[in-house]
């Protein structure tokens, strides 16, 4: 059961990050003109560090595999994958189809309804 997580919804539109942290859910929504690519790491960090995740072998990161901008999914991705081999957390990937309002209620369902998958990501770019 995934209990502590960040998800990263970043597909180029609507960006957010979402952080659930001893029962508490935090959201960070990014400006649409500014390079989310660029501030995507520092948002991240500050979000953890701010509320006193404890990235460990028990938190999870979710992403959006897509479909979505091909420079932005491939920035989450890697972010991703980064944390994930440096702190050994758990990766899952959702489709952009199935989480239809970003908030804690819906990632519950996503998460309960198995719409997450632990397997290699494979993202859906739009050209």
């Amino acid at each position: 059961m995934i209990k502590d997580f960040l998800i990263i919804n970043c597909t180029g539109k609507n960006d957010k990050v979402g952080l659930k942290i001893n029962n508490n859910f935090f959201i960070h929504h990014f400006q649409t003109k500014i390079k989310n690519n660029e501030i995507l790491v520092s948002t991240i960090l500050n979000l953890t560090n701010k509320h006193k995740a404890n990235i460990n072998e028990n938190f999870s990161i979710l992403i959006n595999n897509g479909p979505g901008s091909f420079s932005t999914i491939r920035a989450a991705l890697s972010i991703a994958k980064g944390i994930k081999i440096s702190n050994s957390v758990k990766l899952f990937g959702f489709k952009n189809s199935d989480l239809p309002q970003f908030n804690l209620e819906n990632i519950e369902v996503l998460i309960n309804k198995n719409l997450i998958e632990k397997k290699l990501i494979k993202p859906l770019y739009l050209s």
